[in-house]
């Protein structure tokens, strides 16, 4: 069963409106999440390397996954800062 689903609305590179998704649960990869806190994807690497963000948990050697509950807890947690 799958939960409700939190969306930002994003242009992508062609100016496309896109709409990526954070899951209530589960898994989600740097290139979805970077783009709910504004910032480029380098970045999101940077706040994971500088403990700003929850460190990543490895499944292979290219491929790194967060919990989408850090996700959304980092993302009400910076609400509530601004």
């Amino acid at each position: 069963m799958r939960g409700p689903i939190v969306k930002a609305n994003t242009t992508n590179h062609t100016g496309t409106i896109v709409s990526p998704e954070i899951p209530l649960t589960g898994f989600v990869r740097a290139k979805q999440i970077h783009q709910f806190f504004g910032i480029g994807l380098s970045t999101w690497w940077l706040w994971v390397k500088e403990g700003k963000a929850p460190p990543g948990i490895r499944l292979g050697s290219r491929t790194t996954v967060w919990r989408a509950e850090d996700v959304r807890a980092l993302l009400d947690e910076l609400s509530r800062e601004a």
